[in-house]
């Protein structure tokens, strides 16, 4: 686990570095004969100090070998493996807990072969690898490379785009990439015409602004006040829990009795409030600076990051459950107690928050976690901070109050086994939110072990089970016997069970506004019986043009994502209404490229953006890559009309759950057509 979680911080700082355009590695290739038929293939690498790149060798659970893979080999024959020729640096690396090796300054491999036809050599791979330094990481980079004649089925060149356009240049094998293949409702069209000069995939970033401003309200996320919402929700949850509600008299009783000056004592516990606020105020601050807000926001698509995310709150949901307790080391919290008896002043209150903060992390710790993965993705500077904020403002203000208004405490509800009930819905509520992002992976990776209906079946029985306990009539390890229940373990009950009730008909095929963004599309429920879902024809560009310039209609395109919270909205809120469905199935062609699709591309695409040659290898990296070159833009959802030459016929639309604003924005667009 302590591994895992370093490899997860490491590529977290990688998506950071890589925002930057960091570039500390650049690579040569060389060949050199040999006698006869013999050659070898030279691999370079010169290495900015201080990163480096890590050898051929990591074990599991490290990060990410140096590999140099061969994909199309002709008339040629590999003999072994590449062979390293520089020194490697073998250290304890603390931040991954293991013993790694890596090069630094440069890097040389050399990969021994013997020719067998001169005339058809030709061999072409890339070489994948991955740069840190002592403080954070890049991404995993894949770098292409030919010796000789070009294999068949490798694309290298590239058309140009438009001579008038002011973007910078990028290299993009349009032509000679296989269009992947619609969907089954989609109608035959004439094959795509293969012109290099075609400006199909050309940048149209200064068109589309000379309509004007974007027609769209933004799709980051929740707005700032949402989140302190949510995190004065979690903070009160904290507050009614076993590690922080016992605690709150001894602390009052603590400053009340320390000095016989009353002034002095409500004063200090003024402090101590603001202590509490201070330190997780921090902590919000120092994720947003140590990640930054577009690696934060790029969590919300990445599988990878969304599998460590459900297996993080399923652990946090067991610990609520009783199975278990996630404790900090004893020895922190007894060194900072004794540190703060040994101490006076503002010192001395400031340890003892940090103390409280230690003390009660068995129960805070995956509260503040989950506040932390949902605000992630909001992809706001201010949103980590902001979070805390509201989490240490709910938490700080009893001990507060109560220090101002002492005769309080003997109206606070005594400790006992409701608070243990507590915990365990927090449990439940944990669960079910690990299923998100499950979810999310499932559909990135087509796995289709998650489809809609398994997860509302899940959803309606964790629901359900809720209920159950609410009554008294599921009990787990550290319960107290419940002799009645109370009026507010009711209605709860009562909320869970209707709750449960109304995801019953999504098992049907209703479309369920209220839980969207949540559960995974309907095109996943393979029994519906509602015909309002607005499916897209095509889930390929190209095609899609080439049907535009069939029918005449413009065409919508949707650059959407599996775990694209704000899509599922679109998709069920927007997209269902009467007018919007009518325009979307009656005068567009409805096209949806999803930028996080996992499958394999039929062959890799080599690009060359922001001056550095890359693949693209999955349908995902081409579909990202088309957002980003052609139309500037890398967020999800992103709408955009074309005409079937690839030019825009409006600004660019992104997110609202107003139909009248999408139903202008359409419109508009087939205006501007006319």
């Amino acid at each position: 686990m302590r591994r895992f979680s370093a490899l997860f911080v490491a590529l977290l700082l990688a998506i950071v570095a890589f925002g930057q355009i960091e570039r500390p590695v650049t690579w040569s290739f060389d060949q050199k004969n040999g006698k006869g038929q013999e050659v070898q293939f030279v691999f370079k690498a010169s290495i900015d100090h201080p990163w480096h790149i890590y050898g051929m060798n990591i074990p599991a659970g490290g990060p990410i070998s140096t590999s140099i893979h061969f994909d199309k080999t002709a008339g040629v024959k590999l003999v072994g493996k590449p062979v390293s020729q520089s020194k490697l640096v073998e250290e304890y690396d603390k931040n991954f807990d293991m013993k790694l090796s890596w090069y630094e300054g440069s890097a040389i491999f050399v990969q021994k072969a013997t020719v067998s036809d001169p005339k058809a050599f030709g061999v072409s791979g890339y070489v994948e690898y991955m740069t840190c330094n002592d403080e954070n990481c890049l991404p995993p980079t894949k770098v292409p490379f030919t010796f000789g004649k070009v294999p068949a089925g490798v694309t290298v060149d590239a058309p140009k785009p438009d001579a008038a356009s002011s973007q910078p240049a990028a290299t993009q094998s349009v032509a000679a990439v296989k269009t992947d293949s619609a969907v089954a409702a989609a109608p035959a069209v004439a094959p795509v015409a293969s012109n290099p000069n075609a400006p199909i995939w050309a940048p149209v970033i200064d068109q589309m602004r000379a309509y004007g401003t974007t027609s769209s309200t933004t799709g980051a996320g929740d707005p700032l006040w949402l989140i302190f919402l949510k995190g004065l929700l979690g903070g009160l949850l904290a507050l009614f829990t076993p590690c922080v509600w016992p605690i709150i008299p001894m602390t009052v009783s603590f400053f009340l009795k320390r000095t016989d000056n009353k002034k002095k004592a409500k004063r200090d516990a003024g402090l101590y409030g603001l202590s509490i606020i201070a330190i997780y105020l921090i902590l919000g601050i120092f994720i947003t600076v140590a990640f930054g807000a577009s690696a934060l926001n790029s969590l919300s698509t990445n599988a990878f990051f969304n599998l460590f995310f459900f297996a993080l709150l399923v652990l946090f949901a067991v610990s609520f459950f009783g199975a278990f307790e996630l404790v900090l080391p004893a020895k922190w919290t007894t060194k900072l107690d004794a540190k703060a008896e040994s101490t006076s002043g503002i010192l001395s209150i400031l340890l003892m928050a940090f103390t409280l903060s230690l003390v009660s992390f068995s129960c805070t710790g995956p509260i503040i976690g989950t506040l932390l993965v949902d605000v992630a993705v909001n992809g706001s500077l201010l949103a980590p901070a902001i979070g805390m904020l509201g989490f240490a403002v709910a938490l700080a203000v009893p001990f507060m109050l109560f220090a101002l208004f002492p005769a309080w405490l003997k109206s606070m509800p005594k400790s006992g086994g409701w608070l243990n009930s507590v915990k365990v819905v927090l449990g439940f509520l944990e669960l079910a939110l690990a299923l998100k992002f499950l979810s999310v992976a499932d559909l990135a990776y087509n796995w289709r072990i998650l489809d809609r209906e398994v997860f509302l079946v899940l959803w309606i029985v964790i629901f359900m089970l809720l209920g159950v306990y609410l009554l008294g009539k599921l009990k787990l390890p550290h319960d107290s016997d419940l002799k009645f229940v109370s009026v507010p373990r009711l209605f709860l009950a009562i909320i869970s069970f209707s709750f449960a009730v109304y995801m019953i008909p999504g098992l049907w095929g209703a479309p369920l506004k209220a839980i969207s963004a949540f559960a995974p599309p309907l095109t996943t429920q393979d029994f519906k019986l509602n015909d309002k879902e607005v499916k897209a024809q095509y889930n390929d560009y190209n095609q899609a043009l080439a049907a535009s310039a069939q029918s005449g209609k413009p065409v919508l395109i949707d650059f959407t994502g599996y775990g694209c919270v704000n899509c599922r909205k679109m998709e069920a809120s927007v997209w269902t209404d009467p007018k919007v469905k009518n325009l979307l199935t009656e005068k567009f062609i409805l096209v949806s490229l999803f930028v996080d699709e996992k499958a394999a591309l039929p062959q890799s695409i080599q690009v060359t953006e922001n001056g550095t040659p890359t693949l693209l290898t999955s349908v995902g990296d081409k579909w990202s890559y088309l957002q980003r070159y052609k139309f500037g833009a890398n967020a999800q959802p992103f709408y955009v009309v074309v005409d079937a030459t690839g030019k825009p016929l409006n600004s660019s639309f992104s997110f609202t759950e107003d139909p009248k604003k999408f139903v202008n924005f359409l419109e508009t667009s087939l205006k501007n057509k006319k």
